[in-house]
């Protein structure tokens, strides 16, 4: 008498993963049921591995090796993301909208359709995801040559972008909200030319275009306003709200002491943060402001005044 053996199923997340990096998509584990990275921080980094030399990041771990995928796969089902600089993508991410935002708001599915009509343009027909909360994500292949990073509202309301130094959760993913869903199966085409001119970051201006014409400080003060902007204009994907926030506080003393005005400052690192922008320039000068406001408020030469 033979028994019949019994067919074990390929965990779908694992499947999932194959199935991306049969793409050529760089794919690395996210958190069961969450969309954060399951790999170690910074600040948690070992040191031993593959961050033996110094720690790696997701983009930096992700992989297209099945072997790799399957031994990472295997300890859990896990989530999956791709990295979108290695795998060649940049992703147009078409959000929800939020309970927060104001009556009439639009959608990223709306604002899109309104950026193509203005532009001429039909919505592009490419391979796209539904996510877990009812948004959608529109993949195409990067332009070669060209290094796009990550955006947010730069191409309208509710409308992010991911490339160099992003990733996206990936189809097949499951959420407490729902399933990430293919629902076109087409193949990424390349980047449409007029998305990539509005998402190409301006020039970088010279530091001595950023200072304000007429700066009244002199000496060392010149040159702590040239320095922060140098350091805001030049800093990394990741690190931009945080170099931000340093030089705002930095120069706050200088506003405290006198040797600069609030005005020239604000606006200084206003033009400085905008160029390949991440977040929306509201948000930036939001920053600006409240760590010119932090440091002022603890200033000696200001503590007390009425």
């Amino acid at each position: 008498m033979t028994h019949a053996v019994p067919i074990r199923r390929e965990d779908p997340h694992l499947s999932a993963a194959l199935a991306a990096a049969e793409r050529g998509w760089h794919v690395f584990p996210l958190r069961p049921a969450d969309k954060r990275p399951a790999l170690h921080s910074q600040a948690l980094c070992p040191g031993t591995g593959t961050c033996t030399d110094g720690h790696r990041k997701p983009e930096q771990r992700a992989t297209t090796d099945p072997a790799r995928i399957r031994a990472a796969w295997s300890a859990g089902p896990y989530n999956v993301g791709v990295a979108t600089g290695p795998s060649g993508l940049v992703v147009v991410d078409l959000d929800t909208v939020k309970a927060k935002d104001p009556k009439g708001t639009p959608d990223g599915v709306t604002s899109l359709q309104a950026l193509c009509e203005r532009a001429g343009q039909t919505v592009p027909a490419t391979y796209r995801v539904r996510t877990a909360s009812g948004g959608h994500h529109l993949y195409f292949t990067a332009p070669e040559g060209i290094r796009l990073g990550n955006s947010a509202g730069r191409l309208g309301k509710h409308i992010d972008t991911r490339a160099h130094g992003g990733y996206v959760v990936a189809a097949g993913s499951t959420l407490p909200l729902g399933t990430y869903e293919v629902t076109d199966p087409t193949s990424p085409v390349p980047l449409p030319a007029w998305l990539q001119e509005a998402l190409q970051p301006p020039s970088r201006p010279a530091i001595e275009a950023l200072t304000p014409e007429g700066t009244r400080a002199k000496g060392y003060a010149t040159a702590a306003l040239r320095g922060e902007l140098r350091n805001v204009s030049t800093a990394a994907d990741g690190t931009r709200n945080a170099t931000l926030l340093r030089a705002a506080r930095a120069l706050g003393r200088l506003i405290a002491s006198g040797d600069l005005s609030r005005t020239e400052v604000e606006q200084a690192l206003s033009r400085a943060a905008s160029g390949n922008a991440t977040q929306s320039q509201r948000y930036y000068d939001d920053v600006i402001r409240r760590g010119l406001d932090w440091s002022i408020a603890h200033n000696p030469a200001t503590r007390g005044r009425a």
